[in-house]
C-alpha cells in the first residue's frame, strides 16, 4: 500500500486519540463551570451492633398459666413469629404433683398475650406424657417443617408442618441415644439440658447446659440434620453459677457475629443473664456484658412499667428474631427478651415456684 494511502488512515486514528484523550483529560479535571455535577455515591450506612451496656424496660406478667392447664408455672419460654405475623409461644407447664410438660399459646399483639387460649401439648398430641421441659421452637427451611425441641432426658425433638395446629406435633425423637462422654466427665452431680439448635450455611450446632459450669457444643451437617449430631465438646467454662443453664445462641443481624446468651446465678441468689460473641458459631465466645455490675439483663439493670418490680430474677427466656428458621437472627436495633421472673416473695420447692413470663425491650440500642 503506498504512503498516500495511509494518510486517511492517520488522520482518522490520530482524531480519534485526540478525541479520547479530550474526554480522559475532563474526568480528570471534573465538570466545567456550569456543568451538573456527577450524582454522589450512595452512602454507605454503618452496620449496627450490640451495645457493650445494657439497659431494659419490661413489662409486668404477660402470660400466665391458664387452670385448664392445672398448672403452677409458665416457664422457659420459647418464641416464634408465623409468616402471617401470629406470634407462638412454648412453655414449660408443671402441676402441684411435679409432672412438667409442654404449652402453647399464640396471639396476634402482645396486648393479647395473657389472653390466647393455652393448649397442654402433653394430652393433645402425639409429644404425649412424661418429662418433657424447656422447648426451643423453629422453622427448619430445608425440610419446610416446623422443629420444636425440649429435654426429656435426652435432647428430643418433635416436628409438624402446621404451627397453628397444636394438635399436629409428631411423636418425641431424640438427637442422641445416649449422653457424651464429654458431658459424662463433667456433668458432675448437675444435669444435661436446655438444648437450643442453630444453623450456619452448612452446619447445624445444638448448644446444652449442665447446670455445672459448662457450654457444651454437637454438630451435623445441615444437609445431615437432624441426624448425625456428635463431635461434643466444651466451648465454654465458669464455676457452676456463674454458667448456670438456660442458654441460647442468635446470629446478629446478617453478619457473621453471633451472640450467647447464659444464665447465671449471682450473688443475691437471683438468675440473671451474661452475654458472648463469637465470630462463626465454632469461633472462641468472649465476653459481651457478663458481669453482675455489667450484666446483659439482671435486676440492677431492668426497670419495670409503673415502677412494679414484680421479680428479682430475670431467668430462661429467649430473644424475639427477626426470622423464625434455623439461622436465629436477630435485630440489634430491636432486642426484645422474653422470660421468665417470679414474685421475690415465694419460696419453696423449685418446680412449684410460680414463674410467670413477662417482655423486656433493650433501651441502650447503637442504632
Amino acid at each position: 500500500m503506498s504512503s498516500a494511502e495511509h494518510r486517511p488512515r492517520l488522520r482518522f486514528l490520530t482524531a480519534t486519540l485526540t478525541a479520547l484523550l479530550g474526554v480522559t483529560l475532563a474526568l480528570v479535571a471534573g465538570p466545567a463551570s456550569g456543568d451538573p455535577a456527577p450524582a454522589a455515591a450512595p452512602t454507605v450506612e454503618p452496620r449496627a451492633e450490640l451495645p457493650t451496656t445494657f439497659q431494659w424496660s419490661s413489662t409486668g406478667p404477660l402470660i400466665s398459666p391458664h387452670s385448664g392447664l392445672g398448672s403452677v408455672a409458665a416457664k422457659d419460654p420459647s418464641v416464634v413469629q408465623d409468616q402471617d405475623g401470629r406470634w407462638h409461644v412454648f412453655f414449660t407447664r408443671v402441676d402441684t404433683a411435679g409432672d412438667w410438660g409442654l404449652a402453647h399459646t399464640s396471639f396476634t399483639d402482645w396486648s393479647q398475650a395473657g389472653a390466647g387460649a393455652q393448649t397442654d401439648l402433653e394430652a393433645s398430641s402425639a409429644i404425649g406424657g412424661g418429662y418433657r421441659a424447656a422447648p426451643h421452637a423453629f422453622y427448619f427451611a430445608p425440610h419446610d417443617e416446623w422443629y420444636l425441641v425440649y429435654q426429656t432426658g435426652l435432647p428430643s425433638f418433635s416436628t409438624t408442618t402446621d404451627i397453628n395446629d397444636p394438635g399436629s406435633w409428631s411423636a418425641p425423637r431424640n438427637f442422641m441415644d445416649s449422653v457424651p462422654d464429654v458431658v459424662e466427665e463433667n456433668i458432675g452431680n448437675g444435669n444435661w439440658l436446655d438444648f437450643f439448635v442453630i444453623c450456619d450455611d452448612s452446619m447445624c450446632y445444638l448448644f446444652s447446659a449442665d447446670d455445672n459450669g459448662h457450654v457444651y457444643r454437637s454438630e451435623t451437617t445441615l444437609a445431615d440434620f437432624p441426624n448425625g449430631f456428635g463431635n461434643t465438646r466444651i466451648v465454654l467454662e465458669d464455676s457452676g453459677n456463674n454458667l448456670f443453664e438456660g442458654g441460647a445462641v442468635y446470629q446478629v443481624g446478617d453478619t457473621d457475629t453471633y451472640l450467647l446468651l447464659w444464665e447465671a446465678i449471682g450473688s443475691d441468689g437471683r438468675r440473671w443473664y451474661r452475654s458472648f460473641t463469637a465470630e462463626g458459631l465454632d469461633g472462641q465466645w468472649q465476653p459481651l456484658a457478663d458481669t453482675q455490675d455489667n450484666p446483659f439483663a439482671r435486676s440492677n439493670n431492668v426497670s419495670f412499667e409503673n415502677g412494679d418490680a414484680w421479680t428479682q430474677d430475670i431467668s430462661h427466656g429467649e430473644l424475639l428474631r427477626t426470622t423464625p428458621d434455623q439461622t436465629m437472627a436477630i435485630d440489634p436495633c430491636d432486642i426484645r427478651l422474653l422470660y421468665q421472673g417470679l414474685d421475690p416473695s415465694a419460696g419453696g420447692e423449685y418446680s412449684q415456684l410460680p414463674y410467670r413470663l413477662g417482655l423486656a425491650t433493650n433501651t441502650t440500642g447503637t442504632c
